[in-house]
């Protein structure tokens, strides 16, 4: 038994949702930084202002997989996700661009984000679900291409309204009314596409798909474990807990004394001490046989993931880290770099954030287009080899951007923007075509979950360092973290090389 071959329209239909997930998120990108800094934040504190929109998703994405994948309604397995997501992301979308102060701006990026991880994680396992193995690729291209338009068209939401006439400038503490705008288009393009989804798009039973997976010639090899063997895993859970938790102590303390940037402390409390606890919490309850839960799931599952998702990691960390930069710095970048100012309120920063704009919106719709290009690439070469390509053409773009005097259509808008837009396409596919032939019907929705670690982890491990790198030895120029970006990107891409793809998977049990 085999799951049906969908036509070019019903997988169009499957992946239109992607089109309202990415305008969120392309708002939220290109937009966010405009807003803090214009609601009084400084350039170094706005790292850490993004800090609580990646650790949501390193918590929501994993349990959103887990429940989805044990979830089945009338409304069927993922769809209860994108549609919950959906009016959630949406109602922050109308709010955010009305935050009076930076807290509750602050706290929308928090809700909105959030809101768009319900969404998101679910349409990837929708796709694993839906598809043969051979459509696979194409869905997640399909997936890429709406993510490109949806992106280029809210990029560009700010420069339309100016065009059409609305105020794009507005006095101190204030968000201009051309950014207020495209937030309340966005939020219902949001809302409507990934219903268009939801009432066009058919699931498979859980029964149907326990089918399918007696035919899938991936061999997957469940490891069954004792209540000896959980014990003993929950000692090594105690002592790396304890010994996390006293890495997390120290380097508080050296943050402390030597009064470094607060935003360490994100990587020392947040990551450190927060995963030390949760290890800690997990030995305990191993030690204790409680072992039936989802939290000793997630814990052990994270430890013993497949093989392939280990060699993903490191890619997805160093790829992430540098968009996580190109997204917190561009705007900060263009404006002082390039236009030479840090004032709000002057019509040189706002015509240089509107052009930021255009950029995302540029390098948006060449991911569109290379997200059809690169399969065919991947089928005469391999898919490693042509993210490698991929990742470096990106690499080299966001590092031009250093090399830019003059903030000219081509030079700025286009030249960097074509290889950051044939990274941005490959990342959103290739690792995760890769992927999801090698993981289980039944933990397709948890395993891309905790994908997704390896997606927040480097976001937060930007959001901490990024700040105090700038400030300490680049004298407070983000056009240095495009540099560091660049060269975080290159890195994944040497080490996308090195990937090993293998038949045989081990499923923890």
């Amino acid at each position: 038994m085999e799951k049906r071959k969908l036509s070019f329209w019903q997988i169009w239909n499957m992946s239109f949702g992607f089109l309202g997930i990415q305008m969120g998120f392309a708002l939220q990108n290109s937009n966010v930084s405009r807003i803090f800094q214009t609601l009084g934040a400084n350039i170094d504190d706005i790292p850490i202002l993004w800090v609580a929109a990646p650790m949501t998703g390193l918590i929501i994405q994993p349990i959103i997989g887990y429940f989805s994948d044990r979830t089945w309604t009338k409304l069927g397995r993922r769809k209860p996700y994108f549609l919950a997501g959906a009016i959630l992301a949406s109602a922050a979308l109308f709010i955010m661009p009305n935050s009076p102060v930076l807290w509750i701006a602050a706290g929308m990026l928090w809700i909105m984000d959030a809101s768009i991880n319900v969404s998101m994680e679910p349409f990837r396992a929708f796709v694993g679900d839906n598809l043969p193995e051979k459509q696979r690729t194409l869905g997640f291209a399909m997936q890429s291409f709406f993510i490109g338009i949806g992106a280029y068209f809210a990029s560009k939401l700010p420069l339309i309204f100016t065009h059409f006439g609305v105020e794009n400038t507005a006095p101190l503490g204030v968000i201009p009314d051309s950014v207020k705008y495209s937030f309340y288009f966005g939020g219902i393009v949001f809302i409507v596409t990934v219903l268009w989804t939801v009432i066009t798009s058919k699931e498979y039973s859980p029964e149907e798909l326990a089918a399918f997976e007696q035919h899938k010639e991936t061999t997957f090899t469940k490891e069954e474990h004792t209540a000896d063997w959980f014990i003993t895993n929950g000692k090594s859970h105690l002592s790396k807990g304890i010994l996390f938790l006293i890495v997390s102590v120290l380097f508080s303390a050296l943050i402390y004394n030597y009064d470094l940037k607060k935003d360490l402390y994100v990587l020392s409390l947040g990551l450190i001490g927060l995963g030390g606890l949760a290890m800690l919490v997990s030995g305990i309850m191993q030690k204790n046989n409680s072992t039936n839960n989802g939290f000793v799931t997630i814990m052990n599952d994270f430890q013993f993931m497949p093989k392939i998702m280990k060699q993903l990691a490191w890619v997805q960390f160093f790829s992430w880290f540098a968009l996580f930069s190109m997204w917190i710095y561009t705007t900060l970048a263009v404006t002082q770099h390039i236009y030479g100012t840090t004032d709000t309120t002057s019509e040189a920063y706002n015509t240089g954030a509107n052009q930021v704009g255009e950029m995302f919106a540029n390098y948006n719709l060449i991911a569109a287009i290379a997200a059809f290009l690169l399969p065919l690439l991947a089928k005469y070469t391999s898919t490693k080899f042509t993210h490698f390509i991929a990742l470096v053409c990106g690499g080299l773009g966001l590092i031009s951007m250093y090399f830019i005097q003059e903030p000219t259509a081509f030079m700025m808008e286009w030249l960097p923007m074509i290889g950051i837009g044939i990274a941005w396409a490959s990342i959103l596919s290739i690792p995760y075509a890769m992927l999801s032939g090698s993981l289980p019907s039944n933990k397709m929705g948890y395993y891309m979950g905790v994908f997704n670690f390896f997606i927040v982890i480097p976001q937060l491990v930007a959001a901490s360092i990024l700040g105090f790198l700038i400030s300490q030895f680049f004298n407070s120029e983000p056009i240095y973290a495009l540099l560091i970006g660049g060269a975080s990107m290159i890195l994944a891409g040497i080490i996308a090389l090195t990937i090993n793809d293998e038949s045989k998977i081990i499923i923890n049990e």
